[in-house]
């Protein structure tokens, strides 16, 4: 089988050892581990997101909101009509996949591109975020809702939370390899490259889109709901562009887009640049923005593109 090939697995094992060893070499106290569990938690975003927009160009602006709707679906599930969590986490789950796959619909029935495809994927989540105040009966606005004892078990329990997390995250590179390397990947490379070829070609545009969307936007939404648990609390603010989304893209961007590992790499140089430049206080964000442009100056493809190339280590 082409898809799962010992040269495709050595990679995702290789990943696998080295986060499951992570927390004995950077420490397994509650401070360590929450830092490591949230680089997990923003590496599988990307994860996602390199499927719905690496690979078929569809600029979701909208992760936080298809986290945020999951998490707060399904905590309110339990809350409100005492459902199982791992019900209502399935549910949340499902229900960001469908509004994934409703907005990629719409996006490809009308035929919008990239840019149109991120301002109205961007409004969606201007118009979660005034739900979620609007609507303070059920989601008590602003000051959020505390989720301990709603959810699977994961609040306090930081060593059980970080595999719950690698887990999540090493399926996730599972089931991206075995779309790229079957045929949902041969679709994605050609309508990425030109749709109208693509679509002349046989291949049914519409349908690869959605499916791309649909996957992505389920694994967001699962890693949201499974996150609201981990937390012990959301918020608007938990979901919000600047802390979602705009962290995602620069994961994917500075570890490379459309590569297996360019997420997990990305996402790891995030959580490492952002721990290096905590100490600099207000400073925090010159200090921040000096290391990305660096970083994104000397790996304009990302990281993983540029290390195959220059060191010739065959990184997928």
């Amino acid at each position: 089988m082409a898809r799962w090939s010992a040269g495709g697995l050595v990679p995702l094992a290789a990943t696998g050892a080295v986060l499951a060893a992570l927390p004995w070499v950077v420490g397994t106290g509650i401070y360590s581990l929450r830092i490591t569990t949230l680089m997990l938690i923003q590496i599988t975003y990307a994860v996602a997101f390199n499927i719905v927009f690496g690979h078929t160009k569809q600029l979701f602006l909208c992760v936080g909101a298809l986290a945020g709707s999951s998490a707060y679906l399904s905590v309110i599930l339990v809350r409100d009509l005492r459902l199982a969590p791992a019900v209502a986490i399935g549910l949340g789950t499902l229900a960001a996949g469908a509004l994934g796959a409703l907005l990629s619909y719409v996006a490809a029935r009308r035929g919008l591109g990239v840019i149109f495809v991120g301002i109205v994927t961007l409004v969606v989540s201007l118009i979660f975020q005034n739900l979620l105040l609007g609507l303070r009966r059920y989601t008590n606005g602003e000051t959020g809702i505390v989720t301990q004892g709603l959810g699977v078990g994961l609040a306090g329990a930081a060593t059980a939370g970080y595999y719950v997390f690698l887990a999540v995250l090493l399926a996730a590179l599972c089931l991206y390899r075995w779309l790229i390397a079957g045929r949902p990947g041969l679709a994605f490379g050609a309508l990425s490259e030109d749709e109208l070829t693509a679509e002349l070609a046989g291949i049914d545009v519409t349908r690869y889109k959605v499916l791309a969307a649909a996957i992505g936007a389920g694994l967001i939404g699962l890693t949201g709901a499974l996150f609201a648990d981990f937390n012990g609390f959301i918020s608007p603010s938990v979901f919000s562009l600047a802390h979602v989304d705009i962290v995602v893209l620069i994961a994917l961007l500075l570890g490379g887009v459309r590569t297996l590992l360019g997420p997990v790499v990305g996402g790891a140089a995030f959580a490492l640049i952002d721990e290096l430049v905590r100490p600099f206080g207000q400073a925090t964000v010159l200090a921040y923005g000096v290391l990305l442009i660096v970083l994104f100056l000397a790996f304009r493809q990302g990281l993983v593109p540029t290390l195959r190339r220059k060191v010739r280590v065959p990184l997928p």
